[in-house]
């Protein structure tokens, strides 16, 4: 009975539900290899965008524009276009309830969903991954480096060198930075870390860390203090970025122009495209022609040459190459904050391709082959259910211990520490280890009584509280005396104790 929209409301909700509980528990599951951590997150961020969709759909059916909703309400309330009418509208749904089971038997019987979603955590969705990516441990750019080094702006070096080089776009020079040849080669590098990313980290919202990057690249890119696009001037350094334009208007002679100077005339001239040679006089003449003339009906003489193909209607094409250039720093700046992300990718690829250049091609397919028996050898001994009826301590291979070795250390029998907290110790051999760990250690402290070997075998407070006390009154009654103990000796090799000697050395005999 989905064709209602409240029905289709309803069962969309439970959707949504169903799959945020399937997320949460995905999640909760600790992958055991990379691959399958990256199956996880991939199954989980399908789920993820059914939810969004799902979430969409019951958007667009609140927002009710076409007054559907409206009207399914009001047609449960009983109200037509006669009037009111309850029990008209009950019995009419009652009947058109039998007829849907009439031609539907089998939606008699229940169906758990419940087993049509937990199949969803069973899925393993298609991930592409070439071979020398090796599900997304390492990159593939062989077909990159290979455009790099036969560019005007790469240099011809190992692929291990340029794996180190390509994150750094600072270091080429900028006038090798505005050619086609670039543009193509940063376009195809950032599509492909994009995708690499994707595939690698689906759970990461790209979008987000873009957002980021394009603020900071325009703040940085008004004040001119991006890395390696510092200055905004044109290839030829004629124009420099922050170039202020001469004001004509305050000045009414050649004369007074010629006050200006030689360079600043020059810098003025060239920025309007027209010839800066000549003497003093002959630059202010040809610059003081533009103050009551355009320069689109100047001779063509007084032009540079290449300029009045360059200037149309007064009009350069500067702002259309600063927005070139602005969007190639854009994607460098974007190929720089993934390679910060995928830097750990980066580094594990270098040491990869370093590793394989020493052995041969028979050598790498076996150790290949041995990493992927590992992976799979290990899931299988993790997933299997450890069989231990008599609750045997583990050894340290993970597994219990034999019954013979159980019973040989006494392990069964339990042995408490007062002490410690009426902490449980299994084993003769355990509870005489523990007199000498830091437990028993910090117990014996905070009564105030040191831990010698006379408390070994001593649990109880009371018992030791009493045996301390023993051992103070004994040390009392054999305490020793040293004005009666120690002993002295003069220069004639007679034997005093302190008290004698201390007098007669007093009196002035020795």
């Amino acid at each position: 009975m989905s064709s209602t929209l409240l029905e289709v409301t309803r069962a969309a909700h439970e959707e949504v539900e169903r799959l945020e509980r399937l997320v949460v528990k995905d999640l909760q599951t600790e992958p055991n290899s990379n691959k399958d951590r990256l199956v996880q997150s991939h199954r989980v961020r399908n789920m993820i965008d059914t939810i969004t969709d799902t979430t969409e759909r019951l958007i667009e059916i609140y927002e009710d524009k076409d007054n559907a909703r409206k009207d399914e309400i009001a047609a449960l309330g009983g109200q037509t276009a006669t009037g009111t009418n309850v029990f008209s509208s009950f019995y009419d749904r009652l009947k058109e309830i039998r007829e849907y089971h009439r031609r539907h038997p089998s939606a008699r019987v229940a169906v758990d969903a419940s087993e049509d979603y937990e199949n969803l955590l069973k899925e393993e969705p298609l991930i592409e991954f070439s071979g020398e990516e090796a599900y997304g441990r390492y990159l593939d750019l062989h077909e990159l480096y290979n455009q790099y080094i036969n560019s005007k702006f790469g240099k011809e070096i190992e692929y291990s060198a340029y794996l180190d080089v390509f994150s750094r776009p600072h270091e080429i020079p900028r006038k090798l930075k505005m050619t086609r040849q670039y543009r193509e080669y940063i376009e195809k590098l950032l599509e492909y870390l994009i995708y690499f990313f994707q595939r690698t980290e689906p759970l990461q919202d790209l979008d987000r860390i873009f957002s980021k990057v394009v603020a900071d690249f325009e703040e940085q890119w008004v004040t001119s203090t991006l890395q390696g696009w510092e200055t905004e001037g044109q290839e030829n350094g004629h124009v420099p970025a922050q170039h202020s334009e001469l004001d004509l208007d305050y000045y009414s002679t050649v004369e007074e122009l010629m006050e200006v100077g030689s360079e600043r005339l020059k810098e003025e001239l060239a920025a309007k495209g027209l010839k800066s040679g000549g003497t003093l006089q002959q630059r202010a003449e040809r610059l003081f022609l533009t103050k009551h003339t355009p320069l689109d009906k100047l001779d063509k003489k007084h032009f540079a040459k290449g300029a009045r193909g360059k200037e149309q209607n007064g009009v350069a094409p500067a702002p259309q190459e600063v927005g070139n250039l602005k969007d190639i720093a854009l994607m460098d700046a974007k190929m720089k904050k993934l390679c910060d992300l995928l830097s750990e990718t980066i580094e594990r690829t270098i040491q990869n391709v370093q590793k394989k250049q020493a052995l041969t091609y028979e050598e790498m397919e076996a150790e290949r082959e041995e990493e992927e028996t590992q992976v799979d050898t290990e899931s299988d001994d993790e997933e299997q259910q450890i069989y231990n009826p008599l609750k045997l301590p583990m050894g340290w291979d993970g597994k219990p211990i034999p019954y013979w070795l159980y019973k040989l250390h006494g392990l069964g029998q339990e042995f408490k520490c007062e002490i410690c907290g009426n902490y449980s110790y299994w084993g003769r051999r355990a509870f005489e280890r523990h007199f000498k760990e830091w437990r028993h250690q910090h117990g014996m402290r905070c009564l105030g009584i040191p831990n010698t070997k006379n408390f070994n075998e001593i649990t109880s407070i009371e018992e030791a509280k009493e045996l301390w006390k023993k051992i103070q009154e004994r040390q009392g009654g054999i305490k020793w005396r040293p004005e009666l103990e120690e002993e002295y000796e003069d220069k004639e090799g007679n034997i005093y104790n302190k008290k004698t000697y201390t007098d007669l050395q007093r009196q002035g005999l020795i």
